[in-house]
């Protein structure tokens, strides 16, 4: 708290006014551009690795970035994912939904050794909100990695885009650059794109290209940023080459 405190005094005398200034300028009339979807770690800070500002996002965290399917939910039990795409996309009118997963993500590392019966027994889970959390809303997750791991990390998953109808193929991590763990996390960031889209309220949406859904995910220890190409099939950086093209891929997909 001494910490925060200081921090408080020194947006106070040095950061406060600035920010008044744009609140003003968003206040008749906020146009957010994108629900962001990202985790809870606090080395994750998403508006500055994409230089957003007051007014361009909504962001969404939880432990593992998780979006939980409609599934789960009957008559009026819900949680605050599915009430912050309703907020964002059919009160706000967004049109672009994203989702950020990370690199050594203590819920997906959490995630990876709940493949070990014992420790996610019933009665462990009932000790732990956390493994709960992910042994109900990230266990589709944890199938796909395993159906990846059956094929020593070779074969490319399918996952349900924008409609039923709708798929994409990806290959995860096919260079081999990044951990197991990692690799799930890959794998979580892009199942979360096929949750969102079980949600009946955002249907016609969908089906009519008039709401996007996107995958990137963050290396914390080289600070790079990955977008998921449907076209290319994997996550690639985003660099000064590559910006070009993912925007060309994204108006296209999109149109």
């Amino acid at each position: 708290m001494d910490r925060i405190i200081r921090g408080i005094i020194k947006y106070h005398h040095h950061t406060r006014l600035g920010m008044v200034e744009q609140f003003k300028r968003v206040r008749d009339n906020p146009a957010p551009k994108a629900v962001f979807f990202t985790c809870m770690d606090s080395r994750m800070i998403p508006t500055r690795f994409t230089e957003t500002n007051v007014g361009d996002m909504f962001v969404v965290r939880n432990a593992g970035n998780l979006i939980p399917h409609s599934q789960h939910f009957v008559n009026e039990a819900f949680t605050t994912e599915p009430a912050a795409l309703e907020l964002g996309c059919i009160v706000n009118d967004i049109k672009h939904v994203i989702v950020c997963g990370h690199s050594d993500c203590k819920a997906m590392n959490l995630l990876h050794s709940l493949q070990d019966e014992e420790y996610a027994s019933v009665d462990n889970r009932r000790k732990s909100p956390l493994r709960a959390w992910l042994c109900r809303h990230a266990d589709t997750s944890l199938e796909k990695f395993q159906q990846l791991k059956s094929t020593n990390f070779t074969e490319p998953l399918t996952f349900q885009a924008e409609t039923p109808m709708r798929k994409f193929v990806a290959y995860i991590d096919p260079d081999n650059k990044f951990s197991i763990e990692d690799k799930l996390s890959q794998i979580n960031c892009l199942q979360q794109i096929q949750n969102v889209a079980s949600y009946g309220f955002l249907k016609r949406r969908l089906e009519t290209h008039d709401l996007h859904l996107h995958a990137l995910w963050f290396d914390i220890y080289t600070g790079d940023v990955y977008y998921f190409s449907r076209q290319r099939k994997r996550f690639v950086e985003i660099n000064d080459l590559t910006a070009r093209p993912i925007l060309k891929e994204i108006r296209r997909y999109y149109s």
